[in-house]
């Protein structure tokens, strides 16, 4: 008795499941709503459907179908089958005509009006259009009039392998700073594939780098390209090229790929003090030159560039820090040196100088380094100049008195060449300063004598200016003013003013 019930199921169930072994692989689906989409699948994915799914759609009217879906590019000597449109209609008396329309319907797609097969006429590219939608309707072969409402249906276009990867912003340039750490981000790169994304692994990207190791890594999925050694320095290399690829199919086998290039250019850090090209400087300036003037350049060269070469210059020791003095300049990154005090030949010869030169900006992760500066000696030697005569005092003042003797010395100025090689001087009167000449002077050793008589009630002062002259080099002139003071005497008897005071002077006053 319990193997009753089980018999009756086993009763139950042969006659449906021969059923469905012997109809072709199909689905049937009633239509809603006057229209009924009719999706595709794979077999794989029709298997899912339980059984009483497939002995409840068979117990409806409906268009069945084993197939909506077609490879992309795929071409052969007939046209591809697509899928097969069929109704559950029961033919009878009746003829059933096949009608397809909507997107691509007799041109990119055919169906056989008997048996409802669909073909794909043309190769298809699913980056061009990934599906089509049309409306299959079953209308009677003499009248053409409906069977059954239209059904729509999509049929999608399967994807292949048919696209590499592209770098559509590339070639591509980046930065990062030299001495950087290890794993520093540099850039990061984007790849595209037209293929479908949803679709198994053909637009799965995995980035690797062709060249450009040992110095950048890159993230296979993410493609952040990063430094792979530490402290690359600029002043070795400034410049990488790096070559990228990307290959889909997850990087596999078989996979397409696409490469592009990424120029690295590191950047400039404060990692090189400054170093004078030479430890001792000479230069060498005339006695006479003007204040001012630049005397020389000393020059501390950095390896780095832009603002991290940066240096300023300082006298830091030495014996002429008070008359020499030294700048920056900020072009040609070098230190001037000038004179601010008046140099002479005679007193000191030569001067010594130490100079330092020091980066301006300071990047203190390198301070480690040493100090960002360095010094240098600069000797100065002065030139002898052919100087002009100098006199003894700057001006000079001589008294005679107005009785004094024609040729009578009344004083005498003296002058010398301060060079070391003497020369003589020969002195002489700037007779535009005595037009009257009354005045001589001995040339050569400049004593002053009276040439014409003095009256000090006519003048009492007489200026003179006296010249110097090297005889070696007549350019070569000093001039000196002299004042002269006359002295009275007594040469002069009283006189009455007019003949009324004298008659005073002998009478008395009126009324005495």
């Amino acid at each position: 008795m319990p193997e009753r019930p089980a018999e009756m199921l086993l009763d139950l169930w042969t006659p449906l499941i021969i059923l469905w072994i012997t109809l072709p692989p199909c689905i049937y689906m009633a239509p809603m709503n006057q229209s009924q989409v009719l999706m595709g699948g794979s077999p794989l994915e029709l298997n899912r459907l339980t059984e009483e799914q497939r002995i409840l759609n068979r117990s409806k009217r409906g268009w069945v179908w084993n197939q909506m879906f077609v490879l992309e590019e795929f071409s052969g000597p007939e046209p591809i089958l697509v899928g097969r449109l069929h109704t559950d209609l029961d033919p009878g008396s009746k003829k059933i005509k096949y009608i397809l329309s909507g997107d691509g319907a007799g041109t990119i797609f055919q169906i056989n009006d008997i048996t409802g097969d669909i073909h794909a006429i043309k190769r298809l590219d699913r980056e061009e259009k990934a599906e089509y939608t049309l409306t299959a309707q079953a209308v009677d072969w003499e009248t053409n009039k409906p069977l059954e409402p239209p059904s729509e249906f999509i049929i999608k276009v399967q994807d292949i392998n048919d696209n590499a990867p592209e770098f559509l912003n590339g070639p591509y340039h980046a930065t990062v700073p030299e001495m950087s750490i290890l794993g520093t981000s540099v850039t990061n790169v984007t790849a595209t594939d037209a293929d479908d994304p949803v679709y198994g692994n053909s637009a799965k990207l995995v980035y690797s780098i062709l060249e450009g190791q040992p110095y950048f890594s890159i993230e296979p999925e993410t493609a952040i390209i990063k430094t792979a050694l530490p402290n690359m320095d600029r002043e070795a290399k400034e410049e990488y090229l790096v070559v990228i690829q990307a290959k889909d199919m997850g990087g596999h086998s078989g996979g397409l790929s696409g490469t592009t290039t990424l120029t690295v250019t590191l950047t400039d850090v404060n990692d090189n003090p400054p170093k004078f090209a030479q430890s001792l400087y000479h230069f060498s300036v005339p006695e006479d030159v003007v204040l001012g003037t630049a005397i020389g350049r000393v020059k501390a060269n950095d390896q780095d560039i832009g603002e991290n070469a940066q240096s300023s210059y300082d006298i830091i020791d030495g014996d002429g820090t008070a008359l020499f003095e030294i700048t920056s300049d900020a072009q040609a990154q070098d230190g001037i040196i000038r004179l601010r005090k008046p140099l002479d030949f005679e007193t000191k010869k030569s001067y010594t100088l130490k100079v330092e030169a020091a980066n301006v900006h300071i990047d203190p992760r390198f301070s480690g380094r040493g100090p960002f500066k360095d010094t240098a000696t600069v000797k100065i030697v002065v030139e002898d100049a052919d100087e002009p005569p100098v006199f003894s005092s700057p001006t000079y003042l001589l008294e005679v008195h107005e009785n004094a003797a024609l040729n009578s010395v009344i004083g005498q100025v003296t002058a010398r060449d301060p060079d070391i090689t003497a020369s003589p001087i020969r002195f002489s009167i700037d007779r535009h300063t005595d037009l009257e000449r009354q005045f001589n002077i001995n040339a050569d050793d400049g004593k002053i004598t009276l040439a014409t008589p003095l009256d000090r009630e006519l003048s009492v002062w007489h200026n003179i200016t006296i010249i110097a002259t090297e005889i070696r080099n007549h350019s070569q002139i000093s001039r000196v003013p002299v004042a002269i003071k006359v002295l009275d005497v007594n040469d002069n008897a009283p006189e009455f003013a007019s003949e009324y005071e004298a008659f005073l002077c002998e009478n008395g006053k009126p009324g005495q």
